[in-house]
């Protein structure tokens, strides 16, 4: 299969692989050390939490949802995000980060889990044609949108596995 996935069932899979392994990795550590400060984080020189790296991919996941929802219902969005430009990226992972600094980790594991499933759902509902056939922002496709926004799992997934190892995790 293509790093890159070029069809509706490839995004599928390749959501539904990637975040199946990291759920088993973040399952495997107990949750003492869900809070410890070790992770590199996503602005240069910060490090951040296992469950600040949650947080982040269920901000992205949920991000993903909304533009897909206001713009099916034809009102305009915010690209990425309101108050947010795309060289902000950093600052929007730690507001992310903030919103979600009182959850527990098994909450934040749930809520993942949840918002992943939202978007196979909204990738089950659309066509190839809607997904791939059409630009959706700008020169990008919905699927490619959805793609960009979901890969960070990959990256994530090498962090908190750094974390398993330095921590004697198996």
């Amino acid at each position: 299969m293509p790093s890159i996935p070029q069809n509706k069932d490839e995004l599928i899979n390749a959501i539904a692989l990637a975040s199946g392994k990291l759920l088993d990795d973040y399952r495997s550590i107990p949750v003492e050390l869900s809070r410890t400060i070790a992770l590199e984080g996503n602005v240069k020189g910060t490090a951040i939490s296992v469950c600040d790296t949650l947080a982040y991919l269920i901000g992205w996941g949920k991000l993903v949802l909304k533009w897909y929802s206001l713009q099916s219902q034809g009102q305009s969005v915010d690209f990425p995000e309101t108050g947010y430009k795309w060289n902000q990226l950093g600052l929007l992972a730690q507001s992310f980060q903030k919103g979600y600094k009182n959850w527990d980790y098994l909450s934040l594991q749930s809520e993942f889990t949840a918002t992943t499933q939202d978007i196979l759902l909204l990738l089950a509902s659309l066509d190839n044609h809607a997904l791939y056939g059409v630009n959706w922002y700008e020169k990008w496709t919905l699927g490619r949108m959805i793609q960009f926004n979901t890969s960070p799992m990959k990256n994530v997934r090498i962090k908190v596995r750094r974390f398993k190892k330095i921590n004697g995790i198996k």
